[in-house]
């Protein structure tokens, strides 16, 4: 088997991967990134996006993760994300009323802090919406 290293996503209901990954693509505030054994150290902000885990170079796992944190050393790489979900087990219709709801909020908000805040909303709503089950 390859070399492969420590997984962790944590959102603050609970853990929800803890595995030994070959790969992991994590969706950084800066854009996506990979991480493979022996990574340097990494600490980077999270935007909305998927995370996937690939097994034999082909994506095994995907997880839609809202803002947070990763940490990545040589030999791990943890994500602490305020929402963590598993692709293809998200609900449809709690995404698309969630979709729904988030446009509502943006549309209403008021200043730049507001809008900014409920734009992320909305695009955390549209990313579980696409990755519904």
């Amino acid at each position: 088997m390859a070399d492969t290293l420590q997984f962790e996503l944590v959102a603050p209901e609970r853990l929800i991967f803890s595995g030994d990954v070959e790969m992991v693509v994590v969706p950084g505030a800066e854009g996506d990134f990979g991480v493979l054994p022996g990574h340097t150290l990494l600490l980077s902000t999270l935007r909305p996006g998927v995370i996937e885990i690939y097994e034999n170079e082909k994506p095994k796992d995907r997880y839609v993760v809202a803002e947070g944190f990763a940490e990545v050393t040589g030999e791990r790489c943890t994500v602490l994300s305020t929402e963590a979900f598993e692709a293809g087990a998200i609900d449809r219709a709690q995404a698309d009323a969630r979709l729904e709801q988030a446009q509502l909020r943006l549309r209403d908000a008021e200043g730049d802090e507001e809008r900014a805040k409920y734009e992320r909303e909305v695009e955390l709503a549209e990313l579980l919406a696409a990755n519904a089950g």
